[in-house]
C-alpha cells in the first residue's frame, strides 16, 4: 500500500525478501542501490556502500529491535529510504530514525512530508525521543555548534532541515582516516611499546569472531558497558544488555553480511578480566576500507593506556592478514580526548564529521 506523500512522490511500507536474491526481491536491490548513491552523495566517499546481502541482516526486526522501513518513490522510480529503530531494552524512550533521499529530488517537501509518518510509529511504540546520526559533507559556510561544545557541521540542507523539524545538535562525531602504509605499522608499534610499560598487569588478546567460548562472557560485558561508558552527550542512552547469545547472534549477521572481524582485548592477569577491546572489519573485497568498530576501555581500568594497547596490536594484526585493505576509518566523539589523542598520534588525520541529533517529541 503507497502512502501519498506529495503530488508526485509516496511512501511504501517495505516487506523485506527472505533472500537479497529471492524472485521477490527486485524493489529491495533496487532500495540498496539508492542507498548507495545517497550515502556517496552525502559523504563523497564510496566506503559505506552495502551490496543487498550486506544490507538485508541490517535490516531485520531482531529480540532486541524493532525495525520498520519504507521506500520513498517520486512516480516509478526509488529515490530514497526511511527507516526507524525501536530499541528494545526496558523503559527505553528512544527511537532511532533516518531519512535517507537523493538530492536531486531535494527542496520538494518529500522529507517534511515523510517526518510525520515517522513519529506516528514512534508514538505507536510509545516512545517520546528521536534521534538521527548523519554525517554530511565539509564546506566552508556557516557552522552550527553541538551542545556539548566540542565539534561542529555545516549549517546546510541537512542541518537546516533538521533544526526547522526540531532537532538539537547534542553531539559530533570526527570521521578519521589511516592510511595503511609502512610508516603507520612503524609508528603503531613504537606506540605499542610504549603501552605497554604503563599495562605490565594486563596482555593483549585477539580473535576473529566467532569469539571462543571462554571469552562469550567476558566480552558480552565489555559490548554491554559501551552503552554506558562511551560519552553520549545529553542524547538517549538505553544501557543494552549483552550476554553470550546476543554476541553469538550478532556475529552470525556480521557472517551473514559477508564480513570479516578482528576482536583485540585487554585481559586484566590479575583478575582475569577483559578490560578494553577495540575491533576491525571489513567485507568480502579485501581491497576494501577497513572499518574500526566499538573501542572501548572500563572505567575502572583507565590511565594505563589500554587504549593505545589494543587500537595498535590491532592495527599490526590486521595489516599482516589484511594487506590489501588500503586505509582504516574510525569515528569518535570531538569530547573524546583521550581516544582523539590515541588516534592522531597513530596518524588518524580528520575527514568528514557526523551530527548526532535529538527530537522530544511532545
Amino acid at each position: 500500500m503507497s502512502i501519498p506523500l506529495t503530488t508526485d512522490a509516496t511512501l511504501h511500507p517495505l516487506v523485506l525478501p527472505a533472500r537479497a536474491d529471492a524472485a521477490d526481491a527486485g524493489e529491495f536491490r533496487e532500495l540498496a542501490r539508492v542507498r548507495n548513491a545517497v550515502y556517496r552523495e552525502l559523504t563523497g566517499r564510496a566506503e559505506q556502500d552495502l551490496t543487498p546481502e550486506a544490507l538485508l541482516p541490517l535490516l531485520r526486526s531482531r529480540k532486541e529491535r524493532t525495525t520498520v522501513v519504507w521506500a520513498v518513490r517520486v512516480d516509478e522510480e526509488i529515490v530514497g529510504r526511511a527507516v526507524v529503530d525501536i530499541p528494545l531494552e526496558d523503559g527505553s524512550r528512544v527511537a532511532i530514525a533516518s531519512i535517507e533521499i537523493h538530492p536531486h529530488v531535494w527542496g520538494r517537501g518529500i522529507g517534511s512530508a515523510i517526518l510525520p509518518h515517522i513519529e506516528a510509529v514512534v508514538r505507536d511504540h510509545g516512545r517520546t525521543v528521536i534521534q538521527n546520526w548523519t554525517e554530511q559533507q565539509a564546506g566552508d559556510g556557516a557552522r552550527l555548534e553541538a551542545r556539548t561544545g566540542y565539534g561542529s557541521v555545516p549549517d546546510d540542507h541537512v542541518a537546516r532541515f533538521l533544526r526547522r523539524h526540531g532537532f538539537t545538535l547534542e553531539q559530533v562525531y570526527r570521521v578519521s582516516r589511516l592510511p595503511a602504509t609502512d610508516e603507520s605499522v612503524r609508528r603503531a608499534q613504537t606506540l605499542l611499546d610504549d603501552a605497554r610499560t604503563f599495562s605490565a598487569d594486563y596482555r593483549v588478546l585477539q580473535w576473529m569472531i566467532p569469539t571462543p567460548a571462554e571469552h562469550l562472557e567476558g566480552y558480552a560485558w565489555l559490548k554491554s558497558r559501551m552503552s554506558t561508558d562511551a560519552p553520549s552527550a545529553d542524547l538517549e542512552t538505553d544501557e543494552e544488555f549483552w550476554d553470550p547469545q546476543r554476541v553469538i547472534d550478532a556475529e552470525a549477521r556480521i557472517s551473514e553480511m559477508g564480513q570479516t572481524m578482528q576482536v583485540t582485548v585487554a585481559h586484566h592477569v590479575g583478575t582475569g578480566e577483559l578490560a578494553a577491546f577495540t575491533e576491525l572489519g571489513i567485507g568480502p573485497d579485501p581491497t576494501a576500507t577497513t572499518h574500526q568498530h566499538d573501542t572501548l576501555v572500563l572505567r575502572e581500568h583507565r590511565g594505563h593506556r589500554l587504549g593505545q594497547l589494543v587500537k595498535c596490536a590491532a592495527l599490526l594484526a590486521w595489516r599482516e592478514a589484511n594487506p590489501g585493505s588500503p586505509e582504516l576509518i574510525t569515528y569518535n566523539a570531538e569530547e573524546n580526548r583521550p581516544m582523539l589523542s590515541i588516534n592522531e598520534a597513530m596518524g588518524f588525520e580528520p575527514i568528514a564529521y557526523e551530527g548526532a541529533w535529538k527530537k522530544e517529541l511532545r
